[in-house]
């Protein structure tokens, strides 16, 4: 009785909250906790058609996201179901979206951050048969033993380990990193920069218009800096606000200073982290229409 009457006051809590959000973003709002794997691609699909069902739907979608990352593929098919929804897409990282969720937020036309938020590097994890294995950075030590090889450098112990590599697994993890390239670049230029125009950072360029081939390029640039673990030197490391937008020229909607709506934000998320956590659930969906 006691943890119905808790989850119950839990609830209203949240619905009251959410309410408020989705007045100032005149917006669905809903909240995504959890990895991002296919089994979890037809609760989002009802998620998402449940919600669009209430006479009170938007075309427009906020979903705050809180992840350590996922399968690629299955990004794919989210963003296929919320784009048939819904026109405008943003999303909002209160804590973390991490590797694949990093990939997710790439399809938003509008990504909010404030100072203590984060994303991660693009490296898809693939199943292999045991568990999940971040590709490219399973593909950068493959290539550095065969640099070794080239050289006459390489272990016995490395030769061992090299020669019982499964081609079709290293294809898998290669057409993975392939994949997560194009979907970026594609994503990117499509929805996040499709205001983009006019140069506003570049000062040779400021007010310029900007063409469709430099977006291509600015989109190739930033794939290729989230997708090198050279420079970020692990597949857990976080990229916060300031090298998002110093480093990857990322335009992030920075909330920080905005005391109102980063309490606002702060609240429900933290809120609903806590109970998520509490509850030892792996991964939680929220809407006004629905709560688990």
């Amino acid at each position: 009785m006691i943890t119905r009457e808790y989850d119950k006051h839990i609830a209203e809590t949240l619905n009251k909250a959410l309410g408020t959000l989705e007045n100032h973003f005149e917006a669905d709002v809903i909240f995504f906790y959890g990895a991002i794997y296919n089994q979890r691609t037809k609760d989002f699909r009802d998620f998402i058609e449940l919600l669009k069902d209430n006479p009170k739907t938007k075309n427009r979608l906020v979903i705050f996201l809180n992840t350590g990352g996922g399968e690629v593929e299955v990004v794919e098919s989210f963003v296929d179901i919320i784009r048939y929804h819904y026109k405008e897409v943003y999303f909002i990282v209160p804590d973390y979206a991490m590797s694949a969720g990093t990939i997710f937020c790439m399809s938003g036309d509008k990504i909010f951050m404030d100072y203590t938020s984060s994303l991660g590097p693009i490296d898809p994890q693939v199943y292999n048969g045991k568990d999940f294995v971040p590709a490219l950075g399973y593909l950068d030590q493959v290539e550095r033993m065969l640099e070794k090889a080239k050289t006459n450098d390489l272990t016995d112990a490395e030769f061992v380990i090299l020669q019982n590599q499964d081609l079709a697994t290293l294809s898998r993890y290669e057409q993975a990193k392939n994949l997560t390239i194009t979907l970026l670049k594609k994503w990117l230029v499509e929805y996040k920069f499709k205001d983009w125009n006019l140069h506003e950072t570049t000062p040779a360029k400021i007010g310029q218009k900007v063409t469709p081939e430099e977006k291509q390029e600015q989109a190739e640039k930033i794939a290729r800096l989230l997708g090198d673990n050279q420079l970020w030197h692990s597949h857990g490391r976080k990229i916060n606000i300031n090298a998002l937008k110093d480093e990857l020229k990322l335009k992030i909607e920075d909330y920080s200073v905005e005391k109102d709506l980063r309490k606002m934000i702060r609240f429900y998320n933290d809120v609903l982290v806590e109970y998520t956590l509490r509850q030892r659930y792996k991964a939680f969906l929220h809407s006004r229409v629905y709560f688990l």
